[in-house]
């Protein structure tokens, strides 16, 4: 008889504590993918969502994706201006200037200083520092990578090249891309999207703004962003040891991925779409994982330095439950959360950590001794970014496709940003 008291009372106890599903806290989380994506990554991020709730039994998480290039930003913006955002945003670095600047991000810093558990140490201080401003805090980083220069060793031995080594400068990039050039191979692909080519102007002692981020003349249009699009443009016309962007588009492939390019810019991400490369003739893939390396760009400068995408929570001003959305974020961006995610190769972790045991694998050790040299996008600063980039983009279309003069097309560029600016100065 006390046993079956003894369990009733139990029983009781446990019926007392379970949460009614229709009294739970309802979350909503925002983030740029839609309900049809089928990806490694997305499934194991479902997988999370669903531990988290069976963990935290008296919160439900709702997923808001908003799928469709460029829909993210002015949709959470929209939301934000008609008092709807939702609890959590997800932030990407090269978009936050104006997430940040709008006031719909709450400050961090009182929640992580009372939080004893959470340990913002844990993290690289330079992802960090993409969403600080001062003494607040709007966002803890979830992974990022860094632009890099891929090589492909495959290639590199065929040809009796030494590997490329971090420090190299301009004119060894050079000679190593022309000694790798021969018939249906190149040895460098260039590709004109500006958040990949930025790196360049800063490695040869440029830049694209005035220290006030207010101008563009003088530093977009300086002297040594003129010799960079000149070096460039020299590898693809004069060298030949890179395809002109029109013969690249023919190619209708990654001619990187294909095994035709010895060597390309892109991030972390680009190693998903390497280790699922065509196969040749001899049914064999034409780039594997195995034959990857991974450098640091060349520089002049003596300061090597590349360019970061990062994505991080955020928790929203407006949220109608910040305490459940901290737990969320501490959960998401834990050790155990992230070493999940960060199994599927899409970035490098935020988390030191989780990076430096996946820094056990060769190919991402690679990755390590880059971090240090990671800036921010100018995103994180200038609002409204994408038309700078889209500006950039003109000017080496304008010198590329059809010859014309890097300083003018820099120049042009230039001043175009610079009444954009003074446009949105008077607006405000």
């Amino acid at each position: 008889m006390r046993r079956w008291f003894g369990l009733l009372a139990m029983a009781l106890s446990l019926s007392a504590c379970s949460t009614d599903p229709d009294e739970r806290i309802v979350i909503r989380v925002a983030n740029w993918g839609g309900a049809d994506d089928e990806s490694d990554f997305a499934a194991k991020q479902r997988g999370l969502y669903e531990e988290f709730e069976k963990r935290n039994p008296d919160i439900k998480v709702v997923i808001e994706g908003i799928p469709g290039p460029g829909e993210y930003v002015p949709k959470m913006i929209l939301a934000h201006n008609s008092g709807a955002t939702p609890d959590i945003a997800t932030l990407d670095a090269s978009s936050s200037a104006l997430f940040i600047n709008s006031g719909m991000l709450m400050d961090l810093a009182t929640l992580i200083d009372k939080d004893q558990e959470f340990k913002l140490n844990d993290f690289y201080l330079n992802i960090v520092d993409i969403a600080r401003r001062g003494d607040a805090i709007y966002a803890i980083p979830n992974d990022f990578t860094p632009m890099v220069m891929y090589y492909n060793k495959r290639l590199f031995d065929a040809s009796g090249v030494s590997y490329p080594q971090n420090g190299w400068t301009f004119d060894q990039f050079r000679e190593t891309a022309k000694k790798l050039t021969k018939k249906d191979q190149y040895g460098f692909v260039f590709a004109n999207w500006f958040p990949g080519w930025i790196m360049w102007l800063w490695n040869n002692g440029g830049d694209v703004f005035s220290p006030d981020l207010k101008r563009a003349s003088g530093f977009l249009d300086s002297a040594e962003n003129v010799k960079t699009i000149e070096f460039l443009r020299t590898m693809i016309n004069d060298d030949k040891s890179a395809p002109s962007l029109s013969q690249a588009a023919a190619a209708g492939v990654d001619l990187f991925a294909n095994g035709q390019a010895a060597m390309t810019v892109s991030g972390h991400w680009g190693m998903v779409g390497y280790s699922a490369a065509p196969k040749g003739p001899d049914g064999k893939p034409k780039i594997t994982l195995a034959d990857l390396g991974v450098v640091m760009l060349p520089n002049n400068t003596g300061k090597p330095v590349t360019v970061m995408y990062e994505s991080g929570y955020a928790i929203t001003k407006r949220a109608k439950h910040p305490d459940a959305a901290w737990r969320f974020i501490k959960f998401m961006t834990s050790y155990e959360s992230r070493l999940v995610l960060n199994q599927t190769g899409i970035a490098v972790d935020a988390r030191k950590d989780v990076s430096t045991e996946r820094g056990k694998d060769p190919l991402e050790a690679m990755f390590l001794p880059i971090i240090p040299t990671c800036r921010p996008p100018y995103g994180t600063m200038v609002e409204g970014f994408e038309m700078v980039e889209t500006q950039a983009q003109n000017a080496m279309d304008s010198v590329l496709k059809n010859g014309r003069d890097p300083k003018a097309a820099l120049e042009k560029a230039a001043k175009r940003i610079d009444s954009e600016l003074a446009k949105r100065q008077v607006k405000r």
